[in-house]
């Protein structure tokens, strides 16, 4: 997949929510002196799914105590000219520069873009060496890691997104390749793969233990499509999934990701936006299963916006993640809400002195 192509995969049209309907139920944030790294948020400039740098300081000044944020490959701010396959590098310049335009003095303590995961074509294998280099020099600091997209079904009805991704990525030797290249420089790897690649996946994640990954989405349990209808097989085949990837010990779990339209809950479809209280109910499953697979000092909170927008606001997102967390410690709550993000991310908790 060439860089041109990621940014046509990136910039489909995902529904950001209907602010109309959203507004239709608001709550007042809870536990609101809780520091949290949203570990995982977009910016969007493009007309369909706008979602600016001015949003995302809008809801994490909306209640809660959003401390600092982890930016994460959006497919915007590519560079126009130059070698292709460093053109993603424009996406770190633009993140950095969003984190240097909103300092944290002016936005309520708020880190913007504190950590920045781009996008580099890893199936360029050891040439991938050059364009890490370009992103580590253009991050400012910041950058921290990649995402190069390994989520894909055989079934049509699944879409990931408006091109296809190659199924066989894992064991691709130029891919693997590439991949050897992030631990050699002490980078991450953020992974949006689907539950039913989990066990593919877990044996990639062996190959490398010295590498740290991200499962994004809580490993994205399918809920469209052939598994519409099929939530409680599903689920038996996802947390097998998610047990055997837990005990890699270099793979993190984010959880969320479970607004999106691939989880099935259609709550989008509703005639009024869910209660932080429905979803909690909803995803306690999930939250709980992969908590209790990877303990809290591999697992943290992600909004996923604003893609996670078509089922809920961020206040409301945030209330239900807190409410999923009450009958943890105050240490494992921590770990949960910021302590997990900083020590993956290497983010310094400057919060913690105020």
């Amino acid at each position: 997949m060439n860089s041109d192509a990621y940014i046509v995969q990136l910039d489909r049209d995902f529904s950001t929510g209907d602010l109309a309907w959203l507004a239709k139920h608001t709550e007042v944030a809870i536990d609101p002196e809780l520091p949290v790294v949203d570990t995982h948020h977009h910016i969007w400039t493009n007309p369909l799914t706008s979602y600016r740098a001015d949003d995302v300081v809008a809801d994490a000044n909306a209640g809660h105590r959003i401390v600092a944020t982890v930016f994460v490959d959006s497919g915007v701010g590519y560079r126009t000219s130059g070698p292709r396959q460093l053109r993603p590098v424009g996406e770190t310049e633009f993140a950095a520069s969003v984190a240097e335009n909103h300092h944290a003095s002016s936005h309520g303590g708020l880190q913007l873009c504190a950590a920045i995961v781009s996008h580099a074509n890893l199936a360029n294998g050891a040439a991938v060496e050059e364009v890490l280099l370009a992103h580590i020099a253009a991050g400012g600091g910041r950058f921290r890691g990649i995402r190069h997209l390994l989520a894909c079904d055989p079934h049509v009805q699944v879409r990931v997104g408006s091109l296809a991704v190659p199924g066989d990525q894992f064991q691709n030797p130029a891919f693997r390749e590439g991949f050897a290249r992030l631990g050699k420089l002490r980078l991450s790897f953020d992974a949006w793969v689907l539950h039913s690649q989990l066990p593919a996946f877990t044996e990639f994640a062996r190959s490398f233990p010295d590498t740290s990954i991200v499962l994004n989405h809580c490993g994205c349990p399918l809920g469209v499509g052939p598994y519409a209808g099929k939530r409680d097989e599903v689920f038996k085949i996802w947390r097998e999934g998610i047990r055997a990837v837990a005990a890699e010990a270099n793979v993190t779990v984010k959880l969320g990701g479970l607004g999106m339209h691939l989880l099935g809950f259609d709550f989008d479809k509703r005639a009024d936006p869910p209660s932080s209280d429905t979803l909690a109910s909803a995803w306690r499953p999930y939250v709980d299963t992969c908590i209790e697979a990877f303990g809290t000092q591999r697992a943290m909170f992600e909004s996923n916006f604003p893609v996670d927008r078509r089922s809920c606001s961020y206040t409301v997102l945030w209330n239900a993640f807190k409410k999923l967390t009450t009958g943890a410690s105050a240490d494992e709550r921590v770990d949960l809400f910021s302590a997990t993000a900083c020590r993956i991310y290497d983010l310094t908790p400057a919060w913690s002195q105020s």
